[in-house]
């Protein structure tokens, strides 16, 4: 309301300055803005929690899709041959299972009788690596070595240990049940993938529902091309790795090998673990020469798969930042085990593709979007 004014012959309207509200100022803002942020984070977290807890279920699920998702183009191909889609499905499950079955048994064996014997000559490598350690100016205290080392012997001596070591059992039956749920998962995702994702987006129409095919389709690509590509690494690996083992005669070349295709599923840290469990048991058995050549091996595999065989094989689109990679696997174990490492990359690799593909294809999320050229 305004007051007038006035001045000579002249009539001047005064606005008086009106009050701001109490959320339109400055601290106003400010406060919804973390009262936004404190709801965001809440959800997020009994999301969080949620999955935590409910752990033989999403674990199976998840697996069930990543699966569907790396064999989903041998499908496309085998029903576009004129397959019925029933047997397809069938062929295709039973691909899978068998070929879990095959790595499962080879791991087994190769692993078993040599596991004993594995783990004392990476002991005895760690032994030999502390001693040369005490060597040095700056080595820890015998008395230091010598209390990490009765802290080790007391936790796996102490009743904490031991009972969850008798609980393997139980951890036997949720591995049989997850499995079973996630063979029974799989056949559906397999069979009925896209119908049931089509059956999600009933609610949502026009851009909505453009952009729900989207994440979709991108999620299926993601998902198989980060483990069809993460397979044939890992092999290549494995590969190389195990002849250099088995050409300059380590003992127990062939677990090796199987524990470095495995740990390869784990990026940044398994490789590394994997080679210097080589190392250790090349050291032991065969001197320094011998676990040196190994050593340049390891370095020289990783250096071509991350300079050249990442690259061509996942391509650009799978690959995420190593600051990225590390925070997602941190939060993945500390959230899923040993589980949640595996499977912490490639969820992480989704949620960027979603971003990447938010506003339309190759037209990422309004907020990604880069609005300047990037600086070093």
């Amino acid at each position: 309301m305004g007051l007038t004014k006035r001045s000579g012959t002249t009539e001047v309207e005064v606005t008086e300055p009106r009050t701001p509200a109490v959320w339109n100022d400055t601290f106003g803002r400010f406060a919804t803005r973390a009262l936004q942020g404190i709801i965001v984070v809440v959800a997020v977290a009994g999301v969080v929690f949620a999955m935590t807890q409910l752990t033989l279920v999403m674990i199976p699920v998840t697996i069930a899709l990543i699966l569907a998702s790396a064999f989903a183009p041998a499908l496309r191909w085998m029903r576009g041959r004129g397959m019925p889609s029933w047997l397809a499905t069938a062929v295709a499950l039973l691909a899978i299972v068998l070929l879990l079955g095959g790595v499962v048994w080879l791991i087994v064996n190769a692993v078993r009788s040599q596991l004993g014997e594995l783990v004392d000559r990476a002991t005895e490598g760690v032994d030999r690596v502390i001693d040369w350690v005490s060597t040095l100016p700056i080595a820890p205290t015998d008395e230091q070595v010598q209390q990490a080392r009765d802290a080790v012997v007391d936790f796996a001596t102490s009743a904490q240990f031991g009972s969850g070591a008798a609980a393997g059992a139980a951890a036997a039956a949720n591995f049989l049940t997850g499995f079973a749920l996630m063979v029974v998962v799989l056949f559906f995702f397999l069979k009925d993938g896209p119908r049931i994702w089509e059956f999600l987006l009933r609610p949502f129409e026009g851009e909505r529902y453009a952009r729900g095919k989207r994440i979709g389709t991108k999620t299926v690509e993601t998902l198989g091309g980060y483990v069809r590509g993460t397979a044939v690494v890992a092999a290549v690996d494995a590969i190389g790795i195990g002849a250099v083992l088995a050409f300059a005669q380590v003992p127990l070349a062939l677990p090796l090998a199987v524990l470095v295709f495995l740990l390869a599923f784990v990026p940044l840290v398994g490789a590394t673990i994997a080679g210097a469990l080589a190392t250790l048991v090349a050291l032991v058995a065969n001197g320094p020469v011998v676990a040196l050549v190994v050593l340049g091996a390891v370095v020289l595999v990783n250096q071509l798969e991350g300079n050249f065989l990442q690259p061509v094989v996942m391509g650009r689109s799978l690959r995420l930042h190593a600051l990225v990679i590390l925070i997602a696997l941190t939060i993945g174990t500390v959230l899923g085990g040993i589980v949640g490492a595996v499977l912490s990359v490639p969820v992480a690799a989704v949620a960027w593709g979603i971003v990447q593909v938010w506003d339309g294809e190759d037209r990422p999320a309004r907020m990604f979007r880069q609005k300047r050229p990037e600086t070093v």
